[in-house]
């Protein structure tokens, strides 16, 4: 008898996006664990996954990878631009360590901050707030980089006025000849910022949908919900945040670098991430798992050794 996750007919009919093929998902996960890192045909030549041991080594290799960036692109003389996440956080610190310890200002740094959380209308939280996303940037990055920080004029936020502009922002920036680095983690849904799967069914093809520069008041998937809850908020699902601003495909489909970490272990043999991070980098591009185009790019994925697997039923 097969007891295979079924969804239809189930009260989980409709709950995950239509374009999910559940059995491909499946085959993505059941591969043996050290084979994670053996190279697909659909990855970009200069993408390469990065197993780590633990949180820390994970934190100090991101941020020294980011501060490597910042450190090229000042030796070069010109600009770079940095869309940033709040999640993970570990690395800012490291960034920061290493740019302080190297004497490296940020003057040519520009920052762009991928998502913010909003009501229905797109306003976000005060900046002062400490669940805001500005809030966990200017405490962990900006600040702490003192007297070589980022210019206040060259942080952007993912407000319903800023975020519209991103896109001539960046494009401006890129005709400058500055770099476009994008630094993420992957939802366990599978998105890269909020721009969350169920969005693919709005598109005819992924063409379409790759254009895709923001959305305002973004509606999230109720697993997304659930994960900030665990991972943010301490499983109080009732402060998270239905919706948020976001950029899309169109803009971290742009990037000339990817930094990204997979960090979704929970402790005592429990995880959120594994089958996240065998699904973007085993499945092949599809609009419906937005972090699948992520190993399209050039640039490295840290990730926990432990979400490789197996991952199987543990009874101990």
């Amino acid at each position: 008898m097969n007891f295979m996750l079924t969804v239809k007919g189930s009260m989980l009919d409709g709950f995950y996006p239509a374009g999910w093929d559940m059995d491909k998902i499946d085959s993505c996960c059941s591969n043996p664990p050290e084979s994670i890192v053996e190279r697909q045909p659909f990855w970009n030549e200069r993408f390469v996954p990065f197993s780590c041991s633990d949180v820390g080594e994970l934190d100090v290799k991101m941020g020294h990878e980011i501060a490597v960036q910042i450190r090229k692109s000042k030796d070069q003389g010109r600009k770079i631009a940095f869309i940033l996440p709040v999640g993970p956080m570990g690395m800012y610190k490291w960034a920061v360590y290493f740019l302080k310890e190297w004497q490296v200002d940020c003057k040519h740094v520009y920052g762009f901050n991928m998502d913010e959380w909003s009501d229905e209308e797109g306003r976000t939280l005060p900046s002062d707030n400490r669940g805001s996303f500005q809030y966990a940037m200017e405490q962990a990055f900006y600040g702490p980089l003192g007297e070589y920080t980022v210019p206040e004029d060259q942080r952007h936020f993912a407000t319903a006025d800023m975020l519209p502009t991103y896109a001539e922002r960046i494009a401006a920036l890129k005709a400058e000849g500055a770099e476009l680095v994008t630094v993420f983690g992957i939802g366990r849904m599978m998105h890269i910022a909020f721009w969350e799967p169920h969005f693919g069914g709005e598109f005819s093809n992924d063409a379409d949908w790759s254009q895709a520069t923001h959305r305002i008041a973004a509606q999230l998937h109720p697993l997304t919900i659930e994960q900030n809850a665990i991972t943010s908020f301490k499983s109080r699902t009732t402060l998270v945040p239905c919706r948020a601003n976001t950029i899309g495909p169109g803009l971290f489909l742009q990037s000339d670098y990817i930094i990204g970490g997979c960090d979704g272990a929970l402790g005592r043999g429990m995880q959120w991430q594994g089958l996240s991070l065998w699904t973007t980098l085993r499945h092949g591009p599809d609009r419906w798992l937005p972090s699948t185009f992520m190993p399209t790019l050039p640039g490295k994925l840290f990730f926990l050794k432990e979400l490789a697997g197996p991952l199987e039923a543990d009874v101990n």
